[in-house]
């Protein structure tokens, strides 16, 4: 089972005790999966169609315990991909579901069905508890989430550019960075920040997804900081290397051009020790000499030694 299914799967079991909150999640999983059929007798009833058998169940669970009505389920075969199934839910009585439209906000007060009516008339979003009840059911009906062991990206798929702001309102309503971005003929409201997503399961309320994601950001940012680290000591070692190979190549000259008779013997000392111990470090050589010195008065006879091989280059 992918990440996205799990949080699908926990979110399915979750139901609101309060009812304001039922019909909150109703209406969104409704609106982004759900459609309205008129009869040639002019009734109407409503259906949801899914693939995910999570949402479902979910969308079944809410209309049992808002409005005390057991949905027609259906299953069918995707003729398309033969591995899944398309899930139906039905309420087929007109009375009833012109009563959840109402409810849900998407029929007004004259029974004329109006599928932005819940952008203008949002009363079911008006309480934060209802907020995080909405989401839910957005994310359920047509979100997903990535594996967070490759990256982190959390989406909700809207086929109207006025129903993804409204879901991106709602995030920020909770301190989330939403953006919307429109892919091909649907516009896609996405987090990318794994903190982000992490406060985004808060707000639904996927505590268990919740924990499993942390557990994996704490992972790889160990990780990480450990190999920033390997990464920073290679490149000082490297520095290191080539900075010992270069003041052995310096002395070396100085050596084969005109020796080190002209040295100070404190130079002397240092270039003999260097010659010696070529992959020794500053505080090492610093201890070898007749009177120890530390690390920046090693570094100062070293750069004296250069400097003397770069002047004879010079003068030849």
């Amino acid at each position: 089972m992918s990440f996205s299914a799990e949080v699908k799967e926990e979110l399915s079991r979750h139901v609101p005790e309060a009812r304001h909150c039922c019909i909150a999640e109703l209406s969104a999983i409704f609106e982004l999966c759900g459609r309205v059929i008129y009869t040639e007798k002019g009734k109407i009833y409503i259906k949801i169609h899914t693939e995910n058998v999570a949402v479902a169940r979910k969308y079944f669970t809410l209309l049992k315990k808002s409005f005390n009505i057991i949905g027609d389920v259906s299953v069918k075969r995707n003729i398309y991909l033969k591995k899944s199934c398309i899930y139906t839910v039905t309420v087929a009585d007109d009375a009833m579901s012109r009563k959840i439209l109402l409810a849900a906000r998407l029929m007004n007060f004259s029974g004329e069905i109006e599928e932005n009516y819940s952008l203008t008339d949002n009363l079911i979003i008006q309480n934060p508890c209802c907020r995080r009840a909405y989401l839910r059911g957005s994310f359920l009906a047509a979100g997903s989430i990535s594996d967070p062991q490759k990256t982190y990206h959390f989406e909700i798929t809207c086929t109207n550019a006025e129903k993804a702001e409204q879901l991106q309102q709602m995030m920020i309503y909770f301190e989330v960075d939403a953006k919307v971005v429109l892919r091909k003929k649907y516009y896609v409201v996405y987090v990318k920040d794994g903190s982000q997503i992490v406060d985004m399961l808060n707000v639904m309320e996927a505590h268990n997804a919740l924990m499993a994601l942390e557990n994996i950001r704490i992972a790889k940012e160990i990780r990480n900081s450990v190999n920033r680290q390997v990464n920073c000591e290679m490149a000082n070692i490297n520095k290191t290397v080539l900075a010992a190979k270069k003041q052995v190549e310096d002395i070396l000259y100085i050596k084969n051009t005109v020796g080190f008779g002209e040295l100070t013997e404190g130079l002397r000392e240092m270039a003999q020790i260097r010659i010696e111990y070529p992959e020794a470090s500053l505080v090492e050589l610093g201890r070898m000499l007749s009177s120890p010195v530390g690390k920046s008065g090693v570094n100062h006879r070293l750069r004296k030694l250069s400097q003397i091989a770069d002047e004879l280059r010079e003068r030849k």
